[in-house]
């Protein structure tokens, strides 16, 4: 995702969060999805439960992926959550757009939202 490409966000946890996707990359065997999420998640805080969070994904070629583990954490400042979460296999070469859904798992309850994310080295078909 460059610059000029407004990045894929979300409101998750019931509209009290927002999640911005900071970049999908590819690796050999998987694929990585980086993320933020402001204000940041409760985890850690006082009172606050752990949230714990899946990945599946489906591409447009119709090859589905599973969740292969993550990890999020504060930033340094504190003002957000800076994470990221892998699936694998890696994305089929023909595939132009991967639909992940992320579940955020928190108190027994489960808050999913699917994200479109341009797979990396492909162009956006013209209109």
């Amino acid at each position: 995702m460059n610059s000029r490409t407004p990045r894929p966000t979300a409101r998750i946890l019931g509209g009290n969060h927002e999640l911005v996707v900071d970049s999908l990359s590819l690796d050999e065997d998987s694929f990585t999805v980086r993320y933020t999420v402001r204000p940041p998640l409760p985890e850690g805080q006082e009172g606050g439960s752990p949230v714990l969070l899946a990945l599946e994904a489906r591409d447009d070629v119709g090859n589905e992926y599973t969740d292969w583990g993550g990890a999020y954490g504060l930033s340094d400042d504190g003002g957000h959550t800076d994470g990221s979460l892998s699936g694998q296999p890696t994305v089929a070469q023909s595939a132009r757009v991967l639909t992940v859904r992320l579940t955020f798992l928190r108190e027994g309850r489960e808050y999913p939202c699917d994200l479109p994310l341009q797979v990396p080295g492909t162009r956006p078909d013209s209109d």
